[in-house]
């Protein structure tokens, strides 16, 4: 039953029934009257008549009065059922379908405490709710539009140069040992190049579905960025370009992580360095500071530098500060947004901070693992949704 019909209904029951109760009791009491009259002898006099016409004409006001007041009360109830549930329940009615319809702009609006106030602010948090998830899905459609132009862009160009040095050694251009060399070298290089971004785009991938693998442990903050030192100094060494390693935490402090994926951070950061080395004589310096409950790494180089307007957007993926993606630098754009997932998913974050024309320096800080007490326990950490604590022996 509609509630439109259940309203029909009450107002009829508040006018009728409390109508009808009363012509009945009036009923009764005229008749109670004119039994007591009709028992006396010799039958009615003229007063008595008299006072019998008075008494009908006063039953017919007050049951006059009766339907009135039954009437205008029976009125003013549904009115005021009518303005505060009926139009209500409309309003979300047509709220629900504007939502249906793909509208999730429609709001409602109410100061009311009660259950229609509450019912319109349940509304409106799934429609923002709603909206939100609207949103995002936009997003990743555009950003899956974007990925599929930057691989289709980012695969294209190597592959084209490819096929171009293949054709020239078919064609007989390469037709010295010196240019079979540069040929083969270059083809090399390219095929690397296609490789480095499948493997970056697998990880990508892992990030998009928070399926990274990681192996967390306890590492020696000084051992393990002592041997990173060592690793990346090698190949710094023959770009000409000067590393400083400088570690002012004391030789005991460790953190949880997982080594294999904190090494992507350093070598992706340096790579980035590299990349966008302007400068003759290239420095890039490697700084561990400690604060307390945590260690803060600081890798500076003195390259070409980033814009302030692009600064705050280098971690989002497949930013790039050349827009023309000029390949000849190489990477994806998606290096920086593989760091930042890392180093949130260890608990930690990262920035930059950057002047065009003098160099960069990104900055992480990752918490410390803290022994506390005589029976040296582990403080715990949560990583990316797992608490980890390990036991000391």
């Amino acid at each position: 039953m509609k509630f439109r019909t259940k309203l029909i209904i009450a107002f009829a029951a508040i006018v009728i029934i409390p109508l009808v109760l009363n012509v009945c009791s009036i009923f009764m009491i005229k008749t109670m009257l004119s039994g007591k009259g009709d028992d006396r002898m010799g039958g009615p006099t003229m007063a008595e008549h008299a006072q019998e016409f008075m008494t009908d004409q006063v039953i017919r006001k007050e049951l006059g009065s009766m339907v009135v007041i039954s009437l205008l009360t029976g009125l003013i109830m549904t009115l005021w059922m009518r303005g505060s549930v009926v139009k209500p329940v409309d309003e979300l009615n047509i709220a629900m379908n504007r939502i249906k319809d793909g509208d999730l702009d429609y709001v409602l609006e109410t100061e009311d405490e009660g259950e229609i106030g509450e019912l319109y602010r349940n509304y409106e948090e799934m429609r923002m709710r709603l909206k939100e998830n609207n949103e995002e899905k936009q997003a990743r459609e555009l950003a899956n539009k974007e990925l599929i132009s930057n691989i289709s862009h980012d695969l294209k160009t190597p592959i084209t140069s490819i096929k171009g040095y293949v054709e020239g050694i078919m064609d007989g251009v390469a037709d010295t040992p010196e240019k079979m060399d540069k040929y083969i070298h270059t083809i090399y290089n390219k095929a690397n190049d296609m490789d480095k971004l499948i493997n970056e785009l697998t990880v990508y991938s892992g990030i998009d579905n928070n399926r990274i693998p990681y192996n967390f442990q306890r590492i020696n903050v000084a051992d393990y960025f002592d041997d990173c030192v060592e690793e990346v100094g090698l190949d710094l060494e023959a770009r000409n370009i000067k590393l400083n390693y400088t570690n002012m935490t004391s030789h005991d402090t460790t953190v949880i992580a997982d080594p294999e994926q904190m090494k992507k951070v350093i070598n992706n950061v340096i790579s980035n360095s590299v990349k966008y080395m302007d400068k003759n004589h290239g420095e890039i310096s490697i700084r561990i500071l400690d604060e307390g409950e945590s260690i803060h790494v600081e890798m500076e180089d003195n390259g070409r530098g980033i814009a302030a307007k692009d600064i705050a957007h280098i971690f989002e993926r497949f930013y790039r500060t050349d827009i023309s993606r000029n390949s000849a630098l190489g990477g994806s754009g998606i290096g920086l947004a593989i760091v930042k997932k890392i180093i949130e998913d260890h608990g930690g974050y990262i920035w930059a901070t950057s002047k065009e024309g003098e160099g960069t320096c990104m900055h992480f800080v990752l918490r410390k693992y803290i022994e506390v007490g005589a029976e040296r326990e582990p403080a715990k950490a949560d990583i990316q949704g797992v608490d980890i604590e390990e036991e000391v022996l």
